[in-house]
């Protein structure tokens, strides 16, 4: 595993996210680190967990939900498809919307509606749907 500081971290968003004319919404998934980076926005961000699957991007500027970093991807995809078969046909090797993944999420736990976990799923469902982003992802 490489450790990067927070400064090369920095310059290498900058250079993913290029100008705001140039930028795309973005998801790459990571093989090796078994994670998918989403970027919806570009600009600074900060980064805040919202539990054990999901870290949540939020603009410097405006405080909104601008990415988010999913790790144990296949695992978490295997456990969902070993709970529910029929999530097989959202789930399979090649592009996945990501909100497959967040709505997967929220179906798999026990949630309060009305939770800051909950609201903040909800609302990258919605930027997920908006962006139409898909990264490639392979499981087996």
């Amino acid at each position: 595993m490489t450790v990067t500081s927070n400064s090369d971290f920095a310059k290498r968003m900058t250079l993913l996210a290029g100008s705001a004319e140039q930028f795309k919404p973005t998801a790459t998934y990571d093989p090796d680190g078994d994670c998918i980076e989403f970027l919806a926005k570009p600009g600074a961000f900060y980064v805040e967990r919202i539990d054990d699957l999901v870290s949540v991007y939020y603009s410097q500027d405006t405080d909104e939900v601008v990415g988010s970093f999913i790790k144990g991807v296949s695992q978490f995809c295997r456990e969902t498809l070993s709970r529910m078969p029929g999530f097989k046909i959202e789930i399979h090797d090649g592009p996945i919307n990501l909100r497959h993944i967040f709505l997967a999420r929220m179906w798999s736990k026990e949630l309060d509606p009305d939770d800051l976990a909950t609201l903040t799923y909800q609302k990258l469902i919605e930027v997920s749907r908006e962006t139409m982003v898909e990264g490639e992802l392979c499981f087996t």
